[in-house]
């Protein structure tokens, strides 16, 4: 079970940082790019981030199953395909109805990345309480398993900063992104179910 929870939570980390910055080329096409629409963007990850982290940590005291944090993996697709199919009218409405481009870019993200970036929250706490069998190693699981995360969260940086956008266009990187993540968060749900 544990390469699967650190599959995961690696994953979770590049997905995060890779779509927050394809989130600010979404953003910049209306809103520029100052420094002020990327505080919006990064405000509004770190606030749905942190609420992510509260969440998983209830719902991993309530019950921890692989196939859940699988199911958290899924929803993080599902929610991403979403705010993908309506970036386009939800940035048409926000930039002609609110003037001031600081508020337009924090509206706009906060209606399109904060659900997604809020379900990629809950991996971590959760991930981490799958794998603590033993209270006295709690820390050093948690180190790692962070460790982990946030070296998947490096990896996104560099990985989509340096080559993914010379590559593909903005909408194709998120489709693969949801792609990966629908395959791993399948990935831990079909075991459970065949030993069932």
């Amino acid at each position: 079970m544990a390469p699967v929870v650190y599959i995961l939570a690696g994953w979770s980390g590049f997905f995060v940082m890779s779509y927050e910055l394809l989130g600010g080329r979404v953003l910049a096409s209306d809103f520029g790019s100052s420094v002020s629409v990327w505080g919006a963007l990064i405000a509004v990850f770190m606030t749905a981030l942190a609420i992510g982290y509260l969440l998983g940590g209830y719902i991993s005291a309530w019950r921890a199953q692989p196939a859940i944090l699988g199911a958290i993996l899924l929803a993080q697709s599902v929610t991403t395909f979403a705010s993908v199919l309506i970036s386009e009218p939800v940035l048409d409405w926000i930039f002609a109805h609110i003037v001031d481009v600081r508020y337009g870019a924090l509206a706009a993200a906060s209606l399109l990345f904060f659900v997604p970036t809020l379900i990629s929250g809950m991996v971590s706490p959760y991930a981490v309480r799958l794998l603590v069998t033993d209270l006295h190693k709690s820390g050093q699981y948690a180190g790692k398993l962070f460790f982990i995360s946030t070296f998947g969260s490096a990896a996104g940086t560099i990985f989509t900063s340096f080559y993914l956008v010379l590559w593909f266009e903005v909408n194709q990187i998120l489709y693969g992104l949801i792609a990966i993540s629908v395959v791993i968060g399948a990935l831990a749900i079909i075991p459970i179910r065949r030993a069932a």
